[in-house]
């Protein structure tokens, strides 16, 4: 059976046949010694056909279907070209070899040529690539690594551009930058702590904020300075009038050595540095909180920004994340104890990074275990939430927050929680309703007048409206004798309306009904109707009255 071997290189598709294997052998080791030696080599493999790439874009999409396992219509019309046509009743007399076994399983999916891959094959794909520039004449020096450079570098930066909509990286950077600004402020704050208490050592037991106490530094420089003058400017600092009072005295008795000029100055820079720092890590928390909103706001309205930033950069990124199980999720960031309890064969640690949260805290010590699976339940629910809707909202991360605090009531209290099934599809039923009010925000415009008879409309009806109001201000301020007769009229038109619908029919009934008679024709009829009802009912009210004197 022929031996094809196809080779994607950086310039075209290229097709050799391996013939005469007998003569380098057939196992791996011998192929391997023959491919340093291009005379024994170049008998075994020849070249059947080349296809050069159009353009620079073109090798790019080639190198992209190939890495992604998919043939495109160019290498299939390159194959149904080059290779020996197979009969549909017949089987192949030859197989294709290929370095990547998903591509040859979709060839052979697709134009049923049998491909393999194996060491043999990947050894002569070897040798095919070392000698590769010999095989094809009109290829000259050099240009073949200006080909691989150029598409390597196209190749990188389209894998890193696949990235650039998925904004986790960037709070898993700001998480990082987050933990670094911690450890240095309180670092550089103690620095300013013992270099300043040097000079006014009292002042550590008044403050101990670390960036109260870098901003007093900064302002007070010497103590033996500090009057009951800056009292004012003392109190905006500290917010209290008694510690400013302190202070003062503070400085007045104070046992601490005297700073030259040069000194203070270097102490009020470096008192500086710190508060700087400080005010850039709270900027930091806010770009961190805003940038959890835009990427994981469910899992950041159950957990909180913070700790489901460090969930998402110790996994990551946030599709590694929602890969996670719920039992991966509980232990994420405590990989060394575990590694620990199995090698010793104790207890396994029951949380990581959720520790952190404040359903841990507020959870029993006996129902820590619990809570932390359960919370490991809910975020990794939010994860695949974030991950997989196209719409950003946090109705799902609320609902899971209030399912959270009623496990714990649960733990604490023994009130039962909802079910879950419940719970989801009044979050599925906000979102949409959510959804439905985004949607008429964005469909209604304020609609304006654009021609003159509108406006004409809309005064007339203004006119009309007028006397309308004025007659009901009338009514309202008249007597109250009015009331009855109102009722009255009412009660007619009733019974009138009545007697029409029953006199239309008993018209349909009997046939008798006239439908081009004249309107003053209905309204006779419907009077004397009328009285006939009203003689009826008198002569009922009368039998009443004798049957009850009989009785009596």
């Amino acid at each position: 059976m022929a031996l094809y071997l196809l080779y994607e290189s950086a310039s075209g598709y290229g097709l050799f046949l391996a013939h005469g294997l007998d003569e380098i052998g057939q196992s791996t080791d011998a192929v391997r010694k023959s491919i340093a030696d291009l005379n024994r080599f170049g008998k075994v493999v020849k070249l059947v056909a080349f296809n050069p790439f159009e353009s620079a874009l073109d090798a790019l999409n080639q190198c992209n279907a190939v890495s992604e396992g998919q043939m495109t219509d160019e290498l299939r019309n390159f194959l149904e070209l080059t290779l020996p046509k197979v009969k549909e009743s017949k089987k192949a007399k030859f197989s294709l070899g290929l370095a990547e076994p998903k591509l040859g399983s979709h060839i052979f999916e697709e134009t049923k040529i049998p491909c393999q891959s194996n060491e043999f094959v990947l050894e002569l794909l070897r040798g095919v690539r070392l000698h590769f520039e010999k095989f094809i004449e009109n290829l000259k020096a050099g240009d073949l690594e200006k080909a691989q450079l150029g598409l390597g570098h196209s190749y990188s930066r389209a894998k890193v551009k696949f990235n650039v909509n998925r904004v986790d990286n960037m709070v898993i950077q700001a998480i990082f930058l987050l933990d670094t600004l911690d450890k240095d402020v309180n670092t550089f704050s103690m620095r300013v702590r013992e270099w300043y208490s040097w000079h006014f050592p009292e002042l550590v037991k008044i403050i101990n904020d670390n960036y109260l106490y870098a901003k007093l530094a900064k302002f007070i420089e010497d103590k033996s300075q500090l009057a009951e003058d800056s009292l004012p400017a003392l109190t905006e600092i500290v917010g209290d009038e008694d510690k400013a009072k302190e202070i003062v005295e503070a400085a007045k008795a104070s046992m601490g050595h005297d700073l030259s000029p040069i000194d203070l100055i270097n102490v009020k820079q470096f008192a500086q540095r710190v508060m700087d720092l400080s005010e850039y890590r709270k900027s930091l928390y806010d770009y961190l909180v805003a940038k959890m909103h835009d990427i994981a706001p469910n899992l950041a309205a159950l957990i909180g920004e913070v700790v489901g930033a460090r969930l998402i950069s110790h996994a990551g990124s946030l599709t590694n994340l929602a890969k996670c199980p719920s039992s991966t999720l509980q232990i994420l960031g405590a990989e060394k104890a575990l590694f620990r309890a199995l090698k010793t064969k104790g207890n396994t640690p029951k949380y990581g990074l959720i520790f952190h949260s404040s359903f841990i805290g507020r959870a029993s010590a006996k129902n820590k275990g619990r809570m932390a699976r359960y919370l490991a339940n809910k975020c990794s629910i939010a994860s695949r939430l974030d991950c997989f809707l196209d719409n950003n909202t946090t109705s799902f991360g609320e609902k899971l927050r209030e399912q959270v605090e009623e496990r714990l009531d649960f733990y604490d209290k023994g009130v039962a929680p909802r079910k879950n099934i419940d719970v989801m599809k009044a979050a599925i039923e906000n979102f949409q309703t959510k959804d439905a009010d985004m949607s008429m925000d964005a469909d209604t415009t304020p609609s304006k007048p654009s021609t003159k008879k509108s406006k004409k409309k809309k005064s007339k009806a203004v006119e009309d409206s007028e006397p309308m109001e004025e007659d009901k201000l009338d009514n309202t301020n008249g007597d109250a004798s009015e009331e009855p007769k109102k009722k009255k009229k009412e009660k007619r038109k009733a019974e009138e309306e009545l007697n029409n619908k029953g006199a239309e029919n008993a018209n349909g009934v009997n046939g008798t009904g006239d439908v081009d008679g004249s309107t003053k024709k209905k309204k006779k009829k419907s009077k004397k109707e009328g009285e006939e009802v009203e003689t009826a009912t008198e002569g009922k009210k009368k039998k009443k009255k004798s049957k009850a004197e009989n009785e009596e």
